[in-house]
């Protein structure tokens, strides 16, 4: 009656539990119309019958993966949480450096992204529509690209100046507010990296 299940294991890591989510083709149907409705219409067009239509699926279809439209945004949530913590591997282990990966993932690529994560923080607002596990993981991502940069810049100060630039872009970008000229933001970007450099310098100099 259902497609072939995948499992797939993910560690959740604000609290360190293990947990293991069942996926499939339909789940992740789900999620994608789920996502296009958000980008769409916002989470006021969200409801399970909605998504269940832009999926292809019959309601009961949807309420076997999904029993109410806080677990469809909390499994949505979970994906997206699953690809940051792609993105913090990335930049813990390549080349571009923590700093300048969190500066550039902080303006969102495209409007399709700003208006998603516009509505999820609309969605955050509503107590009836974001399980506790969806506020909980959406902190985590703030808090894990935080301890990024302060593992990698020598100077906590410097550290945290660099966080608010990242969050002021991103917010003002999902607000629509005016945009700063990108050849600034890129020279802000080369300033934060020099700095941050330097920072860890001299601290791997003075061994602290």
């Amino acid at each position: 009656m259902y497609p072939f299940f995948t499992v797939q294991t993910v560690q959740y890591r604000p609290d360190g539990i293990v947990s293991t989510v069942i996926t499939s083709p339909t789940r992740d149907r789900i999620l994608d119309a789920l996502q296009d409705i958000l980008i769409e219409e916002g989470n006021s067009g969200v409801t399970l019958e909605s998504v269940a239509a832009a999926a292809g699926v019959s309601k009961g279809g949807l309420l076997y993966h999904f029993p109410s439209k806080s677990d469809m945004l909390t499994g949505l949530v979970r994906r997206l949480a699953e690809r940051a913590e792609d993105e913090f591997r990335a930049a813990a282990e390549g080349e571009e450096g923590v700093v300048r990966a969190f500066l550039r993932t902080s303006v969102p690529e495209s409007a399709e992204e700003t208006e998603l994560f516009w509505s999820i923080i609309a969605a955050l607002r509503s107590k009836e529509d974001i399980s506790p596990e969806s506020r909980e993981l959406i902190r985590h991502l703030f808090q894990e690209w935080s301890r990024l940069l302060h593992d990698e810049v020598g100077d906590p100060v410097l550290a945290e100046m660099i966080r608010l630039v990242g969050d002021g872009l991103y917010l003002t970008t999902i607000a629509g507010l005016p945009q700063p000229d990108p050849d600034t933001v890129r020279q802000l970007t080369e300033r934060l990296v020099e700095q941050s450099d330097a920072a860890s310098a001299r601290k791997h100099r003075h061994g602290t």
